[in-house]
């Protein structure tokens, strides 16, 4: 009996066989049907591809929208590879003409108008961009469209507007981007003289987010500008609870601070504190100011040299060059001088910022970065100091 279903089994292989050379000749046919159907120019697009010519092949794919006006996906890929390349005037018309078309669909419309609005965000007319996704708001497409919103009101410095929409959308704006929603409020009435709507707007930051280095700083700022210098000493200094790297940031406003008051020595006592606890290169510039007009330049020296051992950097071996050349004697000056220019040629492009997300760099500090739009992505250290902590 085994034997006798073994002998059916090997009369089914070709059975089986035969079967599936009749499905390809069916699958083949119908390839070769829908191949003869493709435009001439399709094939010639793939060509220039696959030779790495995408600029020819794009020209052959614009034949073929332009031959087939079904090629609606076509039209989308056309058009967002232009908007990637920075052609947005050909993104443009790209998805204007299919808004255009009388025989498209609601949900593809929309999607066309969604595109529009990336076209005109990505090419900066921000005025019709905010027209066309106001317009989305209540459709199928609202969450999209707010977010582009969202991020359309930060580039105009809408801070209010953003502030709301905000609300609307906690999964996308964290508490920690409506605190500094909040602190842009806030540091451009300082900016105008107008300490009660500023410290409204500094209280709804901190509510927003406790630990806003940015809220404290500014708060500071604040009391400064209202003449309590106690008190805007008192907002710095909270930044150490907070995040104690931002304190480089402030350790100059310190320092202007306790010279006002005349208290030099808690400001050294202060900062020197500070320097040891969280070493940083703006925060040795500021102590080596203050020991160089206090004690001279052989404490100067000295503060620089331990803290070079300590923390040995480019940066800080400039410094110490500069705090060696009042103290050399003149027969090696020279050549004092000489090391220093060398080594200020290498750490100018260390003196830099970088944005933690995608790595832009700057000269200054940026509570948002111009390349990426992050909040807080700038870690508050030159970019020498940024790399040894990798």
């Amino acid at each position: 009996m085994n034997e006798l279903f073994e002998y059916w089994q090997l009369l089914l292989i070709p059975l089986f066989f035969g079967l599936g050379w009749a499905a390809a000749r069916v699958d083949m046919r119908q390839v070769v049907h829908e191949s003869r159907a493709l435009p001439r120019s399709y094939f010639q697009g793939l060509n220039f591809l696959l030779n790495e010519q995408p600029d020819k092949a794009i020209d052959s794919f614009l034949e073929v929208a332009k031959v087939d006006s079904q090629t609606v996906e076509l039209h989308f890929a056309l058009g967002n590879l232009f908007r990637r390349r920075g052609e947005t005037d050909r993104a443009i018309r790209m998805h204007q003409n299919l808004i255009d078309r009388p025989d498209l669909d609601d949900a593809v419309r929309l999607h066309a108008l969604s595109e529009l609005g990336q076209d005109f965000l990505k090419s900066g007319l921000l005025d019709r961009a905010e027209e066309i996704f106001n317009k989305l708001v209540g459709t199928d497409l609202e969450d999209e469209a707010k977010r582009n919103l969202l991020e359309i009101y930060q580039v105009e410095k809408e801070w209010q507007k953003a502030i709301e929409l905000a609300r609307e959308l906690p999964d996308v704006a964290s508490q920690q981007e409506v605190a500094e929603f909040y602190c842009e409020l806030a540091a451009g009435e300082i900016m105008r003289s107008r300490p009660d709507s500023a410290r409204l707007h500094l209280e709804a930051a901190m509510q927003q987010n406790r630990k806003c280095v940015r809220a404290s700083l500014l708060q500071g700022d604040l009391l400064l500008q209202e003449g309590n210098l106690p008190g805007a000493i008192e907002a710095w200094q909270r930044i150490e609870q907070q995040d104690p790297a931002y304190l480089a940031l402030v350790a100059q406003r310190l320092l202007e601070t306790y010279r006002k008051l005349a208290q030099r020595d808690e400001g050294i006592a202060l900062l020197r504190g500070y320097l040891e606890r969280y070493p940083s290169l703006d925060l040795l510039d500021v102590v080596y100011q203050l020991i160089l007009e206090g004690e001279g330049s052989e404490a100067a020296y000295r503060l620089v040299r331990d803290e070079l051992q300590r923390n040995p950097t480019l940066l800080g071996l400039e410094k110490l060059m500069s705090a060696r050349l009042p103290l050399a004697a003149p027969e090696i000056r020279p050549d004092v001088e000489l090391a220093k220019t060398i080594i200020q040629g290498y750490t100018k492009r260390l003196s830099r910022y970088r944005c933690d997300n995608c790595g832009f760099k700057a000269r200054q500090f940026y509570w948002r970065c111009p390349a990426c739009g992050g909040w807080e992505t700038y870690p508050p250290r030159r970019s020498e100091e940024f790399d040894q902590t990798l």
